[in-house]
């Protein structure tokens, strides 16, 4: 099997680079593709697969390819690509908002998958959503959930809804936790803490209790009975959270993430359809 990944930004970068380092697939097996020539340098530097200068020179030879550009790069790029594909190929898109409807459309193809990764696939630790079109085979779609799991952990989903859903979730969600932590980080260089030592005190603690979350079935409601006691500080410090409906506003965030990804889907139907 070959595989092409489109696109040498960060996350087709950590797709590629996932891949090159699992057994999923021999060197040869594995293409990359990027405009930028001062990119497609780079990524030679890195001798870990083929970089091609065109895509003429490596789209009719993949079976599988990953599709790792700007939503807004999309139209182009599939226009560019319609004809030099191949019957059979399958298309993995991991361009948020981009519908499956809009890459049958604008590839002319019928084998899609449809995925949403997040940051921490450049650590090996990513939660990566998907969902195929009917065509997908189940063979196929064994193939598909062994690349995205070069980066951390996969999950089929039924419908596109679902995954805008997890965009909202998981997809952002790292910023979410990074925002919550610069929060306490800011809080403890007001208490006097160095930055070195916010830095460890913040990192340590939420490593920590991440680790006792996915080590048991228990609930975080659970852990926070476990930590907090009536009248203790714990306590106080949730009272606080309560009190300003923290809880609603962080699912308020998820919600706006959610309806962005659904806009961002609307976008680009519109572009394909003013492109008529």
């Amino acid at each position: 099997m070959k595989v092409l990944v489109i696109g040498g930004g960060n996350m087709g970068m950590t797709y590629a680079e996932a891949i090159a380092k699992s057994n999923f697939l021999s060197r040869e097996g594995l293409m990359i593709f990027d405009k930028n020539d001062t990119r497609r340098h780079e990524l030679r530097e890195r001798r870990l697969f083929d970089v091609y200068d065109s895509l003429d020179e490596c789209l009719p030879a993949a079976d599988v390819v990953l599709l790792a550009v700007k939503p807004v790069h999309a139209m182009d790029l599939m226009e560019e690509m319609r004809p030099l594909l191949n019957e059979g190929q399958v298309f993995i898109s991991i361009m948020a908002g981009v519908t499956i409807e809009t890459l049958k459309q604008g590839l002319q193809a019928g084998k899609i998958v449809r995925a949403m990764p997040n940051l921490p696939a450049q650590v090996g630790l990513g939660m990566t959503s998907f969902t195929v079109s009917e065509e997908v085979s189940r063979l196929e779609l064994a193939a598909v959930e062994g690349l995205l799991d070069t980066t951390g952990r996969s999950i089929n989903l039924d419908t596109e809804t679902e995954i805008d859903a997890s965009t909202g979730i998981s997809g952002s969600g790292p910023a979410y936790i990074f925002y919550f932590m610069e929060a306490l980080m800011d809080a403890a260089r007001r208490m006097g803490f160095s930055e070195d030592d916010a830095r460890l005190l913040v990192g340590q603690t939420f490593a920590g209790a991440v680790e006792l979350f996915n080590s048991s079935d228990l609930s975080p409601q659970d852990w926070m009975k476990k930590v907090a006691s009536k009248g203790g500080t714990t306590r106080a410090a949730l009272d606080s959270m309560d009190d300003n409906n923290l809880n609603g506003l962080i699912q308020e965030a998820a919600y706006a993430a959610f309806h962005r990804a659904q806009a961002l889907g609307q976008d680009t139907v519109g572009k394909e359809h003013s492109n008529v």
